[in-house]
């Protein structure tokens, strides 16, 4: 049974991540100490470095040999079910869209697990949550984001060949030896790039972001230690200790330096800032409650399971969706909306979860 004392418990392990928040915001909406360039600086830092040895830390002590694969088969049939019913959607309805399809996959799925959820999880439930947000925030690092810059990159290249294809038809003359000449350049045009091509594309700009091979370097190196029995040298722990204990609080500093610089908190009007709400709060969970029930998850890890599907929303989710310049406002809100309403939102699961044991 939760009691008041184990809400307590959870809000004081998860209030101090708005305290960094709201004196990101406060330095540059209302007291000025930093002009936007020094704000693009700051995130530079967070992305850079202290998130990258804050990532890398936490996935170097998972055991790849110890992990709750189920949990991960869990979180696996959950993407399958929603990616099924988005396809499902896309296709057959008037209204699908495969760009809003796309931006609904990640508004569902893709969270801010490390910074937020560990330590809401840890407060609710103890080490043993922390190690199962820790397992599924690397497979989704890994995983999840490489899929979703792959089906970006596909997006990307089918609308460059639409657009070299509608620009070619809008040139044509009466000429027919013009007009031969444009058709063949349409069907030049029209040759959805090598998968192997945009495969590329992907990993180049895996290899350039310091979070997604700070998690695949963090895996290895866990890997090694945990077959072999070796543990990190001192010199390099404390190292790289000393940078990830300033992850957490910097990532939600430049968090708040970006909602600071954001015209509007709902940047993209009020019924699509419900509808992403609802998608990020509730079909999230709801799709993990049913595949963790598939899988024969039960009791404790049953409720973590959950919960963790309704973290706020991946700020790297939103740095996509602006690169490709997909439903960016969407994701802004997500991110910036999601972190202010999700205290409430997860504590309200944590007892209605604990009511229902």
């Amino acid at each position: 049974m939760i009691g008041i004392k184990d809400i307590y418990n959870v809000i004081s392990s998860t209030f101090p991540l708005y305290v960094p928040l709201f004196l990101g915001y406060g330095s540059v909406r209302w007291w000025k100490i930093f002009t936007p360039e020094q704000c693009i600086a700051i995130n530079k830092l967070v992305a850079y470095f202290t998130l990258p040895f804050f990532t890398f830390e936490f996935a170097s002590h998972v055991d790849p040999f110890a992990m709750n694969y189920q949990v991960i088969a869990a979180d696996v049939l959950s993407k399958v079910i929603i990616v099924v019913i988005l396809a499902f959607w896309a296709k057959c309805s008037s209204k699908g869209s495969y760009s809003w399809s796309i931006t609904s996959f990640s508004l569902i799925t893709l969270t801010n697990s490390l910074v937020v959820g560990v330590p809401m999880l840890h407060g609710m439930y103890g080490m043993m949550a922390e190690d199962l947000v820790v397992q599924l925030s690397v497979f989704q690092a890994i995983v999840w984001l490489t899929v979703l810059l792959f089906v970006l990159e596909v997006r990307k290249a089918r609308s460059s060949v639409l657009s070299v294809m509608a620009s070619s038809k809008d040139s044509q003359v009466v000429s027919v030896d013009v007009e031969k000449e444009a058709q063949g350049t349409e069907s030049l045009s029209s040759e959805k790039p090598s998968i192997c091509a945009i495969l590329r594309v992907v990993f180049l700009k895996l290899a350039i972001n310091p979070n997604s091979y700070a998690s695949i370097v963090g895996v290895i190196w866990a890997s090694l230690s945990n077959r072999w029995h070796f543990g990190m040298p001192s010199v390099m722990e404390g190292s790289i200790t000393i940078l990830s204990k300033a992850g957490g609080g910097m990532a939600m500093f430049s968090m708040g330096v970006f909602m600071s610089q954001q015209k509007k908190l709902i940047a993209c009007g009020p019924s699509l800032a419900v509808f992403a709400m609802v998608l990020r709060f509730i079909a999230g969970p709801a799709a993990m409650a049913i595949a963790s029930i598939v899988v024969g998850l039960r009791g404790t890890v049953l409720r973590i399971a959950i919960i963790q599907a309704a973290v706020p929303q991946s700020i790297t989710s939103f740095i996509y969706a602006r690169e490709y310049d997909l439903h960016a406002e969407v994701l802004s809100t997500a991110v910036i909306f999601g972190m202010l309403v999700s205290l409430p939102v997860l504590i309200a699961y944590y007892v209605i979860l604990g009511l229902l044991n």
